[in-house]
């Protein structure tokens, strides 16, 4: 599954970042930021034009084929989603690994709070991305050491907000190009939302706002630009995404009122820990059983997936805690407030983008409060249950 796409320190506020106070000053953070950059223009440097792509004698037929979809899913972007007609997403690079950057996320044992990096030009962020899966590794194990839980995972794709257009923009990468058509066309479109809005410092509103572009956006492509099986294939996996976002959204909520109680006198520490261990454990059988459905080994279930299929799902839950519910809490939990806000702006795409722009104006916690007021109210899932 794929989850929080990194912001990687813009080279252009490298030299910025010196004249800051805070993070810039150790020797820590001038080699974050020098892998940031290197990383970055070695990404840059192996793209390439999708017309010279294309117009390879060598070029896989099906590689071919999707950089066209891809060219087609651009325009749409432009012309009915109102975003960006800009150079990004108009290069393609091969990166040979299997993910653009590895993200480090941490949270307290007792807490779905996520630990935050300052820089300049993103502001405060729930996460960490690095161009090297050892250099994330190194970075969590010392988080780790002091206590957090963390968890380190490969993103697909990340966006630079545009400050790069004039350089060559975002690259469509190898990392996703060969995902199902309506798996990468959603993540093209959530990328290039961050070029639209992007409010400095709130992890949770940008991730959610791109969120709800992406789902959208995808309905409208699958609905006028795919065939019939395409539609059904992306019908299948968001029913299996839209059941896995239930069973942890409910663990979210249920470990919330866990540590909601850790300042009680009454309870004990090892109390505490039981509880979360329980509710973990729980967790995790609810999974064994919707797997069980999926893979059609459940009483009276039929498969629909194989087990290739849902190793993505298997890894993030053998992984699970509270970095990794916080880090996906960033996707959920105000999507349903921009979709609602989308609808009450005449779903104009124009509309919904100003009225957006105009929420980031607005102090952090009154923009976030905002959103959860106009989401619409579903019966809570009793904990547990």
């Amino acid at each position: 599954m794929r989850l929080l796409p990194v912001r990687p320190l813009l080279w252009l506020a490298i030299a910025t970042s010196f004249l800051l106070a805070g993070c810039a000053s150790t020797t820590d953070s001038l080699g974050y930021y020098w892998q940031s950059v290197r990383g970055h223009m070695q990404l840059m440097h192996a793209a390439e034009p999708i017309d010279r792509w294309i117009a390879r004698s060598d070029i896989n037929p099906a590689l071919r084929e999707r950089l066209q979809l891809a060219q087609k899913a651009r325009a749409f972007a432009v012309a009915e989603l109102g975003l960006p007609d800009n150079a990004s997403y108009r290069r393609y690079a091969d990166l040979q690994r299997p993910a653009a950057v590895w993200n480090v996320v941490a949270a307290p044992p007792y807490a779905l709070t996520l630990h935050t990096w300052c820089f300049p030009v993103t502001g405060c962020i729930g996460y960490r991305g690095y161009f090297a899966q050892a250099d994330a590794q190194a970075e969590a194990d010392q988080l780790a050491a002091q206590g957090l839980e963390v968890e380190v995972y490969g993103v697909p794709a990340y966006s630079t907000l545009g400050y790069m257009n004039w350089a060559g923009g975002d690259p469509l990468l190898s990392t996703f190009i060969g995902w199902p058509e309506g798996d990468f066309v959603r993540l093209l479109f959530h990328e290039l939302a961050h070029q639209v809005v992007y409010a400095e410092g709130d992890t949770l509103f940008n991730e959610s706002f791109a969120t709800a572009v992406e789902r959208i956006g995808v309905a409208q492509w699958l609905a006028t630009h795919s065939t019939p099986a395409v539609r059904e294939a992306y019908a299948t996996s968001e029913s299996r995404r839209a059941a896995f976002r239930a069973l942890t959204r409910a663990t979210r909520a249920r470990l919330a009122a866990i540590y909601e109680q850790k300042e009680a006198p009454p309870l004990a520490g090892q109390a505490l820990a039981a509880m979360k261990t329980e509710a973990m454990q729980d967790f995790r059988s609810r999974y064994d059983a919707l797997r069980a459905q999926w893979l059609g080994t459940a009483p009276g279930s039929t498969p629909q997936v194989t087990t290739a299929q849902v190793a993505g799902y298997d890894r993030w839950v053998a992984k699970a805690n509270n970095a990794s519910f916080a880090a996906q809490a960033a996707y959920d939990e105000l999507v349903p407030g921009f979709e609602a806000l989308f609808a009450q702006q005449g779903r104009d795409w124009s509309r919904f983008y100003d009225a957006v722009r105009q929420l980031t104006r607005q102090p952090l916690q009154e923009r976030q409060d905002a959103l959860r007021a106009l989401a619409p109210t579903t019966p809570k899932e009793t904990p547990g249950a």
